[in-house]
């Protein structure tokens, strides 16, 4: 990294976003190696009247995405995401998946060449021609920097409480691996390093289908039992899909906090749980619940199941992930919700 002080950027500021500005800013003050001012950008919107970039530097409070958790006063936030990252040696994407291809085209040409970009984005994009991208793939593609990722059980709002959690980076670099550990370790937040990127990224968005599964469990009063084997299920769709679409992963990344953890944590809480179960419950559609229940957040599950399914459909291997393909059918229709557990009482796993 060129510059003697790491600058860093971050790019996004919904919740969880506004919860690693936290730490992120945090660690940047106190660690002589990074550089002070942490710029995060911001989509800029209107807060009574009042810009929310304006909000956030005045009070260092994210008074729409995270309200009543204080901001490091060395967050700056900037409307503009040229001027975020043009000086920045990393680049810290947080923003839902959809926005990012749009993004890098943006910067691209505009950051340092030197850059490394660390994705924390649960979600996948659907490749040109069919099947699926990582979002790591896509900023590594458009701006031609490497990228890694990071993915845990990390609600947001527990995390900007500092209630203790794991996480996991996925990084092959030897040399930056330590210092994105640096940047975003904290006594309430402790990172382990592997080096099975896409494995870790992976996880990070498959939970969110199964996460709709369990809300549909939810939804439908089964109990917890019910909701174990879905999530037991679900951990095993995950695995074979690694397996089959990204072969050569390590069994052990899915015991770390981006996989069994991750997958555990979102099935209990989280908006995907929440959101399906009200689907179930009120009748209305995903969409609309997206608009009522979110507070202007993106729901990841719904689109997962969709762009995942189109890559099952690709290789006729919908048959073979039952409970992936179940809960799309679910979110778009195809299925009521009480057909879940028909479709899993005869997987593969049962026979």
């Amino acid at each position: 990294m060129a510059s003697n002080k790491v600058k860093v950027c971050i790019i996004g500021s919904g919740n969880w976003g506004s919860a690693i500005a936290k730490i992120v800013g945090a660690n940047a003050a106190r660690l002589s190696n990074f550089d002070d001012r942490v710029t995060m950008y911001v989509y800029e919107e209107l807060i009574d009247g009042k810009k929310l970039t304006e909000i956030i530097n005045e009070t260092h409070e994210n008074v729409k995405y995270l309200p009543g958790q204080k901001l490091p006063a060395n967050v700056v936030a900037v409307p503009d995401l040229v001027e975020a990252a043009q000086d920045a040696d990393i680049l810290i994407f947080v923003v839902p998946h959809q926005f990012v291809p749009g993004q890098c085209k943006q910067l691209l040409g505009k950051i340092k060449s030197s850059a490394v970009a660390l994705s924390l984005i649960k979600g996948f994009d659907i490749a040109e021609g069919g099947g699926i991208e990582l979002i790591s793939h896509i900023i590594t593609k458009h701006l031609q920097i490497p990228c890694s990722v990071l993915m845990g059980a990390n609600l947001a709002n527990e995390v900007a409480e500092e209630k203790f959690c794991e996480t996991t980076i996925g990084c092959k670099d030897k040399k930056i691996a330590p210092i994105l550990r640096d940047l975003l370790q904290a006594d309430y937040f402790r990172v382990v390093v592997v080096d099975d990127v896409d494995a870790v990224e992976v996880c990070g968005a498959l939970k969110n289908i199964v996460a709709c599964g369990a809300g549909f469990v939810d939804g439908l009063g089964l109990g917890d039992n019910t909701k174990a084997a879905v999530i037991r299920l679900g951990l095993m769709e995950m695995i074979k899909f690694v397996d089959v679409f990204y072969p050569g992963s390590k069994l052990s990344t899915f015991f770390e906090s981006c996989g069994v953890a991750d997958l555990i944590t979102t099935c209990y809480g989280g908006r995907n749980r929440k959101v399906s179960e009200a689907f179930v419950k009120s009748g209305k559609t995903i969409k609309e619940l997206e608009t009522e229940l979110l507070n202007g957040q993106k729901l990841q599950g719904p689109i997962t199941a969709e762009e995942v399914n189109f890559m099952l459909k690709n290789k006729a291997m919908e048959d073979k992930f039952p409970l992936f393909t179940a809960i799309h059918n679910i979110c778009s229709g195809k299925l009521k919700p009480d057909q879940l557990i028909d479709c899993i009482r005869n997987h593969p796993e049962h026979m």
